[in-house]
């Protein structure tokens, strides 16, 4: 059973269709994998045992919903009815979700089977994953390394064998770094493409996805999850053929260009990660596209205010998070509440007023238009998915004395990715290549804007070229 766990969840689904593999079964293979690995890798802040049985134990042979008795896990920041949502963070404490996200409904509808919720940073800050609440989650391949972050939980879940999908979400990189550092793959959707209701009506930075194996596991839950809901103020037309099926087709010849300069002022990248966007870039050649090396223009590409405006625009939506907590919580909320790097993102926030952040979600549209009139001439951009290998623990946690400093150089660590979520534009990260330190390396794929459907099928293109989906760390394999 721990075996069928490493499968792709279409083909689980399948499976229990046909009546091959009881769902009941498979679900009770999941948590008892959780239990057995969570104490080592710590995924999960909740397992959701009871709950998860009663739901397999209602699926049987013939069900055609499309993941009908297959588990999954949802991030903790996202409500899931009846358990816990606590952002890993102890100022909202015990919270129990009284409803479900609309991407949750639309998992269920789909018939997939939750099994518990994963680890994030505290309120999802940092590309790691090492709260003060619940402790570090570890990296599958490397047991001293980040699993990477926020949605650091749920890439080594799927990592370990615990589940065979999990969900998660972007505002900086935050579904493409966890998959870069865990051998995933990761798609950042573009900008309105998946609804952030009912708590939110949109979302400047921040999309939803899932973390998976392989390429076509994302592109059928992106069908899923992508569409209007009712109420949202901004959402993308559906796609003229559905992504599932563009990821089968081939994506005929592209203009692909290859940036290996980080956006970001003043990071420098790691020779490995450099290099594998560049063996990227030649397989896409091989594979009959036309190759670029680019230069985006500076500024704005690599503007020394990109890190500065991001923060002022990325740090009220943090401060907003630990004012809702305090109103939970009935008082006001006190430095104890939350972790060091979190109150100072919450006090630069009041310290600065609403001009300031108007002055700076301005100049980052600016800066958006200008990269993507450049970038449009490209079908694909590929640059490297991270800047430096996978941290070791306790690099950049958001807990020493200088908070600001690990903020600072999570940037560094992580570079290429929130252009992304400036720009609105989607973006996926695939684990084409393997690191001598045992690692995986990744590559990072941008596609125009709401293209997801030339960006899955190059991606497919690319996994079939040179797949990876059957490498497992050796905790996975050998236990």
């Amino acid at each position: 059973m721990n075996q069928l766990l490493l499968q792709s969840a279409i083909e689980l689904a399948g499976l229990i269709r046909a009546g091959e593999l009881a769902s009941a079964d498979l679900v009770e293979a999941s948590l008892e994998r959780i239990d057995e690995l969570n104490p080592t890798i710590n995924a999960f802040t909740h397992v959701a045992h009871d709950s998860a049985l009663a739901a397999a134990r209602e699926i049987g042979p013939g069900d055609r919903r499309p993941f009908a008795g297959v588990p999954i896990a949802v991030k903790d920041n996202r409500p899931v009815t009846g358990m816990p949502i606590t952002m890993c963070s102890d100022l909202f404490g015990d919270l129990v979700a009284n409803h479900d996200a609309y991407l949750v409904r639309r998992l269920r509808e789909a018939g997939f089977v939750i099994v518990g919720k994963t680890a994030l940073p505290e309120m999802g800050i940092l590309p790691t994953t090492e709260s003060r609440r619940f402790g570090p989650t570890r990296n599958p391949w490397s047991l001293d390394r980040t699993p990477g972050g926020s949605s650091g939980g749920s890439a080594a879940a799927v990592a370990a064998g615990m589940v065979p999908i999990a969900h998660g979400n972007d505002g900086g990189g935050s579904t493409r770094i966890p998959a870069a550092c865990c051998g995933l793959v990761g798609l950042k959707p573009a900008r309105g493409r998946v609804s952030v209701g009912p708590d939110a009506g949109d979302s400047f930075l921040v999309q939803d996805g899932v973390l998976t194996r392989t390429v076509a596991e994302t592109a059928h839950v992106l069908d899923l999850l992508a569409g209007y809901e009712l109420g949202d103020a901004t959402w993308l037309p559906e796609p003229e053929v559905p992504y599932a099926e563009r990821a089968e087709e081939e994506p005929g010849r592209l203009l692909v260009g290859l940036a290996t300069s980080p956006p970001l002022h003043g990071a420098e990248i790691d020779p490995e990660c450099e290099q594998a966007a560049g063996d990227a870039a030649d397989l896409l050649a091989s594979l009959g596209h036309d190759v670029e090396e680019i230069q985006p223009p500076e500024p704005p590409w690599s503007d020394p205010e990109l890190l500065p405006d991001f923060t002022r625009a990325f740090g009220p939506n943090i401060a907003m998070a630990v004012v809702i907590g305090g109103r939970i919580r009935g008082r006001e909320p006190t430095e104890a509440d939350v972790e060091p790097l979190t109150w100072t993102i919450y006090e630069h926030a009041r310290e600065h007023n609403s001009l300031a952040y108007l002055s700076a979600m301005g100049r980052l549209q600016g800066f958006a238009r200008t990269i993507i009139s450049y970038l449009e001439q490209f079908d694909v951009v590929v640059t490297p998915a991270l800047g430096q290998r996978p941290l070791p623990i306790g690099e950049v946690n958001g807990l020493g004395p200088d908070p600001w400093d690990h903020y600072r150089r999570s940037g560094h660590f992580t570079p290429f990715t929130a252009i992304c979520n400036v720009t609105g534009l989607p973006a996926i990260a695939l684990p084409l290549y393997h690191g001598d330190d045992g690692l995986p390396t990744s590559v990072q794929l941008i596609g125009r804007p709401a293209r997801e459907d030339v960006l899955l099928s190059v991606a497919a293109q690319l996994e079939r070229a040179q797949p990876w989906a059957g490498r497992f760390p050796e905790l996975t394999v050998a236990t």
